[in-house]
């Protein structure tokens, strides 16, 4: 782990999780040892580019990113892969429960109609995939021009 590495992303998960086992090495305050990446470190990965207190912490997003796509970890096989980044777009925003929340003393917020026509409040396959593009074009567009996209 290295803020000189190469950006971790789904992707890289993806490939990781092919690997047939993988070991991390992870500094703390100032890093690894420059020799040890010299010389035993296959790949430096980064996960940001921020500052953590240890590079502990950073390992543990690796590790939780890659297991999750490894075979029986989640109880659903296609869960993973209609998560967010692994087709390149954002899930489709979740509503799990009453069709209508209240929030404190006053708030009622209700979720999308179409949630609520399923028995479940689960979401609509058929309805994400457009929900999904939106969302990303929305985060495309706030982190290039700073502005929402409604």
């Amino acid at each position: 782990m290295s803020p000189a590495g190469r950006r971790f992303d789904q992707q890289m998960a993806q490939q990781l999780s092919q690997e047939s086992h993988l070991i991390i090495i992870s500094g703390h305050y100032e890093g690894v040892d420059h020799r040890v990446i010299e010389h035993l470190i296959d790949l430096e990965i980064s996960i940001g580019d921020y500052v953590l207190t240890n590079g502990a912490i950073a390992a543990v997003v690796l590790v939780d990113s890659i297991v999750r796509l490894l075979p029986g970890t989640l109880g659903h096989e296609q869960s993973a892969a209609d998560d967010s980044f692994s087709n390149g777009l954002l899930e489709a925003p979740q509503y799990t429960g009453r069709p209508t929340s209240v929030v404190g003393k006053f708030r009622r917020f209700c979720s999308p109609e179409i949630t609520q026509k399923s028995r479940s409040g689960v979401k609509s396959r058929q309805s994400s995939a457009p929900v999904r593009i939106a969302r990303i074009y929305a985060e495309v567009a706030q982190s290039t021009f700073g502005a929402a996209s409604h």
